[in-house]
């Protein structure tokens, strides 16, 4: 099998060390086993995206040796392609318009019972008030949520997925108690029409071909989301590679607003690329490069 891996930043920001680490990673994955690492922009987010902060990644990228093909796909143009995606969990019966606000939300859940989760990969957990609401009533102001016993019934057998990364390596069947419990209805169409990151994500990676979805372990609760999307829409489900965080000296996971971080500061301050491969732990490159 050749080896397809990707990293997919939203240019919403400069990018920093903890970019550098995930993006050296994945590069050098796909490199150590003749494969092919793709570069896709995470830009659904049409407001907070900008040009300027893309052509500050695609410099940054390359000046640290990495390569990979062309046309780099923007996540914004997959319209048709989510559309189609829905489309098919709606067919389903997966799918339920929702007009509840985040206040709605939380005013909903009422008080936690002890040891039982509020909070998942989303946020506060849905208390389903929306849930059984038909996709005939839905308005362009309504989200769209996955109905997650719906889908685990849809799904089952439930499958699960192979997981590659040094930190928790092993075979991670899905659970439907859990999932239930601590990730619940998650919205798969955001108010006003747009993808949310768990669908997009899905189509994607599987439009590209990716075997190895390689990213932080600060993502790995979202897995079985994906993993479950990806068997009702009939796709190949990926092995998995989280990798550790990059953190500040306060053991903090570096975010976009970590300018004093940011791989560009770094090149203008006279750092090569070496350097920034030893600042997140990772070997020197190579003669040949990674």
């Amino acid at each position: 099998m050749t080896v397809v891996t990707r990293f997919a930043p939203s240019p919403t920001g400069p990018l920093h060390l903890g970019h550098a680490f995930s993006a050296i990673t994945a590069h050098d994955l796909a490199r150590a086993r003749d494969g092919t690492f793709i570069l896709r922009f995470d830009d659904i987010d049409r407001e907070r995206s900008k040009p300027a902060y893309e052509r500050m990644a695609l410099e940054d990228l390359a000046w640290l040796g990495l390569t990979w093909p062309e046309p780099v796909l923007r996540q914004h143009t997959s319209a048709p392609h989510l559309d189609a995606a829905l489309g098919r969990l709606s067919d389903l019966g997966l799918t339920y318009p929702c007009s509840c606000t985040r206040a709605d939300i939380a005013a909903a859940a009422g008080a936690p019972q002890e040891g039982v989760p509020t909070h998942g990969p989303d946020g506060r957990i849905y208390p389903g008030t929306c849930r059984g609401r038909p996709m005939a009533e839905a308005t362009p102001d309504d989200a769209i949520r996955f109905d997650m016993a719906k889908a685990l019934d849809a799904a089952a057998p439930l499958p699960g997925w192979i997981e590659t990364g040094p930190e928790r390596p092993g075979t991670y069947p899905l659970s439907r108690d859990a999932m239930l419990r601590d990730i619940g209805d998650v919205v798969i169409r955001r108010r006003g029409g747009g993808a949310a990151y768990h669908l997009s994500v899905v189509v994607d990676d599987t439009r590209q071909g990716i075997t190895h979805v390689t990213r932080g372990l600060d993502l790995m609760d979202t897995t079985p989301i994906h993993v479950l999307l990806a068997h009702l829409l009939g796709a190949p489900i990926p092995a998995y590679y989280h990798h550790r965080l990059i953190r500040d000296e306060t053991g903090k996971r570096l975010a976009k607003r970590d300018d004093a971080r940011a791989i560009r500061r770094y090149r203008d301050e006279g750092a090569t690329p070496d350097d920034i491969r030893r600042m997140v732990g990772l070997p020197p490159r190579g003669p040949e490069g990674p």
